[in-house]
């Protein structure tokens, strides 16, 4: 009886001892594989978002919509017609631009120097406006490949008896704010003595030539050959003074992709004749 007894207890104790053995791989295997599929799930996760985010970088570059300011009267680079249009050598460039880059853009007419003060404070993305490309711009703008060669003139009423800048002494003499031509007198005004006004827009810088309170002004050579070509009874009596490129700007770092497009849209328009085709449709040779 003892030993049927003894033999009985051995055979529950192995039983027990194969049951618990058994039991402990299998939590083993459950705890290795949760961790598994949790990692799948997050890099499924992970991949997801990444998709999502370069799709939405994708479609806002694709979509944006770019605010580019111009000048008020600056013609024949940027002027009112009879229609009441904005039109001009860099407007019909810019449209023409754009639609061969296929971009958009909202025309904001501000003013130079209210379009230059917008620009750096991150209202606009880009300025067309008869802009001089010089090292003191390249410090706060990139710019695109010039796209117009100008230089500056002195007008004077057309019945003015000043024929050189020594004429100028004592007297008084227009220029409009932040533009090359007024650059330029100031930087000949002590060595031929004259004071200078300035002004917002040609327009006013004009009438106050015709209206004697000026006996000069100083502008880009071509938008004074426009104007007296349109009838305004102003004169050249020099020949235009060397001047800078104009060129399409963005603020130093900000939207280079606009900056490419204008370049690249710029090339085909020449390439194709439309270029020419716009400038001969303002300037006459």
């Amino acid at each position: 009886m003892k030993k049927v007894l003894a033999l009985t207890m051995a055979a529950l104790m192995t039983a027990s001892l194969t049951a618990c053995s058994g039991s402990k791989p299998a939590e083993t295997t459950a705890a290795t594989q949760a961790p598994a599929a949790d990692t799948t799930a997050a890099a499924d996760t992970t991949a997801a978002a990444e998709t999502t985010a370069a799709a939405d970088t994708t479609t806002t570059t694709a979509g944006k919509k770019y605010k580019i300011a111009t000048d008020t009267t600056f013609a024949p680079f940027e002027f009112e017609n009879d229609k009441g249009e904005m039109v001009g050598v860099d407007l019909d460039l810019l449209k023409a631009i754009a639609a061969d880059q296929g971009f958009e853009y909202d025309l904001v007419v501000a003013g130079f120097s209210a379009a230059c003060v917008g620009l750096e404070a991150g209202e606009y993305d880009g300025v067309i406006a008869g802009m001089s490309i010089n090292d003191e711009r390249k410090k706060k703008y990139d710019f695109s490949e010039p796209y117009y060669d100008s230089g500056v003139g002195m007008a004077v009423a057309d019945n003015s008896d000043i024929a050189t800048y020594d004429d100028l002494k004592g007297k008084t003499v227009a220029a409009k704010i932040g533009t090359e031509g007024c650059s330029f007198a100031e930087s000949i005004a002590d060595q031929y003595g004259f004071t200078i006004v300035q002004f917002e827009d040609s327009a006013n810088m004009y009438q106050d030539v015709l209206a004697g309170n000026s006996v000069a002004c100083f502008e880009d050579y071509p938008v004074l050959g426009y104007e007296i070509s349109r009838g305004t009874a102003l004169k050249l009596p020099l020949e235009m003074e060397r001047g800078s490129s104009y060129g399409f700007a963005t603020l130093k770092g900000q939207n280079p992709e606009l900056v490419t497009m204008f370049d690249a849209g710029l090339k085909n328009l020449k390439d194709s004749g439309k270029y020419d085709e716009i400038l001969n449709t303002y300037i006459s040779k």
